[in-house]
Parts: structure tokens; C-alpha cells; sequence
């Protein structure tokens, strides 16, 4: 999407240079030659650099009458040394900076709007996009046995889903639009610069169902394996199964793992889990997984949320198990826990149900791995992603949310002296002191909105920490509604109060 002040510059520069550059984009992404849905928007904006890669680069240089190499040049900057500002890329000559400003070029990062780190390391990123959308996007650090890092970065594809699937956040949130290009790659460069390291893992498994915009993912993955050189073997593009799009898919042989959100074993129960599946029957699905691994020679890798009480049954484990076997060998099952979010009937079931369903699969020769969880504390765990705003746009005029109202947003909790409470809220205000003003008394805590974002649902999530790890005797009343309880404002705060 090009602005009003990127159109007016437009019409002040002469018209030779500008012509070159945009045939120069023009004819990259002819190249691509990349399977499309006719319901996606275009996918490349003619004035961004990232995403370009580096014989793109070149030819841009020198349509702006400049030698190839300051085309290596704005690559490295862009991609090793991530600057956000082409006024700071100091390597390249002030006048062909300029000249780059003055055709509406730039390099096209996003600010990150918030950050909120978990008790475990996972960070969760809102990234504030041009036309004022929050996307997020998360970054896992696991460290193996020899203590050598693995960052995996779970990225969005879209600003929010039009999915809908019953037990994820993001559905519930709304849809607004496809992400581009280089909103999808500049998620992984934020990362990796939160953490000071390098991106190893990337999954598509953040906000959006990436099969909906399978042309610009299929442009990101190319720049994530060329550009910033992520093996295709460490990406994963996960679906939930869009009619047509697997095949489509398959046809680019990409050595990545292809990940079927499959969540029932049988088609009436997926119908109520995840409600496209009337659309695209399972049959269907798993006809096409078999064909993809037929042509790529790739496993698929069949997610399974497990819900408590729904689709949790040892008996669910054995005729899925049963599907999976007449449609194919050598499949993989990945079993995640249901991660609570607001406003869900479902609940996550126990460890011994999830170990029962499990050691099924295993039973009926089916391989089969739980993934640990992470992020929980932040929201940021697998279909927990969600902001009130991937629907509709922050207010043009700030950047920031604080409002009078907002900032009075907080946790009140009174409690007995000598209770055994200091240590933990000690913590929580260690955990939340980023963006949250958080003050522990003799008998009384608060916490109240710091930074201006004034959100009910971290309200909520210091109230519910609250809730799990205190005793009985100080058990948390008026919460939010998620967790079974009323909310209750009173001048301007949400109490929660010693029982």
C-alpha cells in the first residue's frame, strides 16, 4: 500500500529513474513464477527493499546509474546488519541514498509496538505495522544438552484468520488482510535482534492460516532460505486445510515441512472443532497429504490439539490412528495440549490423558511426539496469538493506546500479613515490570498499566498467576471472564480481593 507522502515524492522525481526501479521489481517477480490464489491481494509493494534479493538488489542499483556491487552492498546491510533507515546506510554514497528517499523507496521494517517475555524466555513481539495493525510473532529459545541455542521464530501470515477454528485465539480476534512479503520476513529480523542471535527454526504457526496467502509465503520462504539462509529443511508451514493449496504447494517441491492441523479423526467431529472442514472433507485432505508425500517425498506432520473431554479419548487415539494407516505410511503426529485462552468452553486435558492418548498412537505403530509449552504466561503459546486490534487499526494519531481510562487499568490484592505471598509477588513484578507498575505492600499489591497499553486480558493474566499459585486461604475473586469468574470494575480498577 503506497501513502500520500510517498505518491508526492513520487510525482517530484524525474521519471527515468523511477521507471528502471520499478521495472527492476517488476521482472523480479515475474521470475518468482509462483502458484497463486485469486483471492490474494498483490504481494509485492514496488517501494520496499526487503524482501529483494541481492541480484534483485543489484539491478537496482544500477537502474539508478550506480555500479552492481552497492546492490551487495544494501543487501548486507538490510539482511546482516538489519538497518531500518536507508538514511543510515552509511556505506552507500548520500546522493544515491537520496535519490533512493526521493523515489519512495525504503527498507521497509516495522516498529515493534510491545514486547512480553515468559518465565521460560519465550518472547512475544506486536509489531505495529504501516497502516497501524498489530501482527505478533514469537521467539522460542531452547537450549539442547550441550547448551548450543535452537531460536525458532513462529511467524504470522495474516492480520488475524477467517478461519475461525473453535479452540484458537486469532480466529476469535477477526480477520483484516493478507500480510506482505516483507511483513512476513521482517518478523524473523525482529527476532533475531531481541535476542542477539541468529534464527535457526522458523514455523508458519503464528497468526493466520498461511495457505490463504500461499504466494507471498512461498516469496518469504525464498528470502528466508536465500536471503537471510535458513535451511528449507528448518521452516515449517503449517494449514489447517485450504481446498486446492496443498497440491499447489507440493508442486514446488520444497524440502520444508508441511504441518496438517488435522485436530479430529473423524470428519463429524472436526466439523465442530474447525468449522472450514465442511468445506474441504477429510477424505479430501488427507488424499492430497498422501499425494504430496508421493511427490516431494516429504512426511507430513499431523498437528492434534488435544481437548479435554472432546477429543482427548484413547479411543479417538486408535481411529486416528486407523486414518492415518489407510492413507498412507510414515506420518507423524504432534500432540498440543489445549493452551487456555478467553472466552473458550475448552479446557486443557490432564497429563495422564495426554500420556494415554499418546502411548495409543505408539501402540497402533503410529510416531508420535508432545510439544512441551511455551509462552503460556505471555500468551504467546500455540493458539493463543491474538490483539484487539488485528480487526481494526490503532488510532492514526498515537502510538501509543494510553488513554485516561487505560491507565487506570489495574490489579488490586489484598491479603494477610505473613501469608506466604511476598516471594511470588516479588516475581510478578519482576515478569511484568516492562510495561506494567507493579508495587508490593505489607498487606496489598497493586499493579497498574505503566506503558500506556491498558489491556484487561495481562490484567488478567498477572490475576490468574495469582489464582494458581497462591493458597486457598488467599484465593482470587473477579477475574476476567475466561477463567470462570466476573469482572468487576470499580473506579476504573479490576479488584481482586482476599477471600
Amino acid at each position: 500500500m503506497m501513502t500520500a507522502s510517498s505518491t508526492s515524492l513520487i510525482q517530484r522525481v524525474c521519471a527515468v529513474p523511477l521507471a528502471r526501479a520499478a521495472r527492476t521489481r517488476a521482472m523480479a517477480a515475474a521470475s518468482m513464477n509462483l502458484s497463486t490464489i485469486t483471492t490474494a491481494p498483490k504481494s509485492t509493494d514496488p517501494q520496499v527493499l526487503l524482501g529483494l534479493s541481492e541480484p534483485e538488489l543489484q539491478q537496482l542499483a544500477i537502474d539508478f546509474s550506480q555500479q552492481g556491487y552497492r546492490g551487495k552492498q544494501l543487501h548486507h546491510l538490510i539482511y546482516k546488519r538489519k538497518i531500518k533507515d536507508i538514511q543510515d546506510f552509511s556505506q552507500v554514497p548520500l546522493a544515491f541514498r537520496n535519490e533512493l528517499l526521493e523515489a519512495g523507496w525504503k527498507v521497509g521494517r516495522s516498529p515493534i509496538y510491545q514486547s512480553v517475555t515468559a518465565a521460560d524466555g519465550t518472547v512475544k513481539l506486536l509489531i505495529k505495522l504501516e497502516d497501524n495493525r498489530l501482527i505478533e510473532t514469537v521467539g522460542i529459545p531452547v537450549k539442547d544438552e550441550k547448551g548450543v541455542m535452537r531460536l525458532t521464530a513462529c511467524i504470522s501470515s495474516q492480520v488475524g484468520c477467517p478461519l475461525r477454528c473453535s479452540f484458537c485465539a486469532t480466529g476469535k480476534g477477526g480477520f483484516s488482510r493478507n500480510l506482505k512479503r516483507h511483513e512476513i520476513v521482517e518478523q524473523v529480523l525482529a527476532i533475531e535482534e531481541i535476542f542477539s542471535h541468529r534464527v535457526t527454526n522458523v514455523v508458519f504457526m503464528g497468526m493466520g492460516e498461511p495457505m490463504m496467502n500461499l504466494k507471498v509465503v512461498l516469496e518469504a520462504h525464498q528470502c528466508l532460505n536465500k536471503d537471510i539462509q535458513i535451511g528449507q529443511r528448518m521452516i515449517t508451514i503449517s494449514t489447517v486445510g485450504v481446498p486446492n493449496t496443498i497440491k499447489r504447494l507440493a508442486s514446488h517441491k520444497l524440502q520444508s515441512t508441511l504441518a496438517v492441523s488435522l485436530h479430529a479423526p473423524n470428519q463429524k467431529l472436526r466439523e465442530t472443532i474447525v468449522p472450514s472442514a465442511k468445506a474441504y472433507p477429510l477424505s479430501a485432505l488427507m488424499r492430497d497429504c498422501r499425494d504430496y508425500f508421493t511427490e516431494t517425498g516429504r512426511r507430513v506432520s499431523f498437528e492434534y490439539a488435544l481437548l479435554a473431554g472432546v477429543n482427548d479419548a484413547v479411543d479417538h487415539a486408535v481411529e486416528l490412528a486407523e486414518l492415518l494407516h489407510e492413507w498412507g505410511r510414515g506420518s507423524h503426529v504432534n500432540l498440543i495440549p489445549f493452551n487456555p485462552i478467553e472466552g473458550s468452553e475448552y479446557k486443557r486435558p490432564s497429563k495422564k490423558a495426554v500420556q494415554a492418548f499418546a502411548a495409543a498412537l505408539e501402540n497402533n505403530k503410529v510416531t508420535v511426539s508432545t510439544r512441551q509449552t511455551r509462552g503460556l504466561d505471555a500468551d504467546a503459546a500455540c493458539g493463543q496469538l491474538r490483539n484487539k486490534f488485528q480487526k481494526s487499526p490503532l488510532p492514526v494519531d498515537s502510538d501509543n493506546l494510553q488513554t485516561e481510562e487505560d491507565a487506570a487499568v489495574a490489579v488490586a490484592l489484598l491479603f494477610k500479613a505473613g501469608g506466604g505471598l511476598h516471594h511470588l509477588l516479588s516475581l510478578v513484578v519482576e515478569r511484568y515490570s516492562l510495561y506494567m507498575k507493579c508495587v508490593v505492600q505489607k498487606t496489598a499489591f497493586t499493579c497498574t498499566d505503566a506503558e500506556g497499553w491498558g489491556d484487561i486480558f495481562r490484567v488478567a493474566d498477572i490475576a490468574v498467576m495469582l489464582d494458581i499459585y497462591s493458597s486457598r486461604r488467599h484465593k482470587i475473586i473477579a477475574l476476567s471472564p475466561p477463567h470462570g469468574f466476573t469482572k468487576r470494575r470499580k473506579n476504573g480498577h479490576f479488584a481482586i480481593e482476599d477471600s
